[in-house]
């Protein structure tokens, strides 16, 4: 198993929101978003909207999902899956860890 990489430090990542982490970093096919819920936890999920092309490190997190900046869809924080429409595919979610007070990314692997 992977130590994972190191993407930011926990408070780079305000309680509700999100940072893009670049796929150039991740080697993934998409940009990375390191979002973190009300309780402080911290998820990661694929950057770009399935439904148009936004960026959900820049909407808002709250009960579980993050919704996206431009047309309002849902994504569930720990599975990727569609929570709330106009969106209908699912996006990827990855593995993510804090330590010591920094997050390390799991890149393409699912989360526990």
């Amino acid at each position: 198993m992977s130590e994972g990489i190191r993407v930011a430090s926990l408070d780079d990542v305000e309680e509700g929101e999100g940072i893009a982490i670049s796929k150039e970093v991740t080697g993934t096919e998409d940009d990375i978003a390191i979002l973190r819920d009300e309780a402080g936890f911290c998820w990661a999920l694929n950057d770009t909207c399935t439904h148009e092309t936004a960026s959900l490190a820049d909407g808002w997190v709250e009960d579980g999902d993050v919704e996206c900046p431009l047309h309002a869809s849902k994504f569930n924080l720990k599975t990727g899956e569609v929570d709330g429409l106009p969106a209908t595919q699912d996006t990827v979610a990855h593995r993510v860890e804090v330590r010591d007070g920094e997050i390390y990314l799991f890149p393409n692997e699912k989360p526990v």
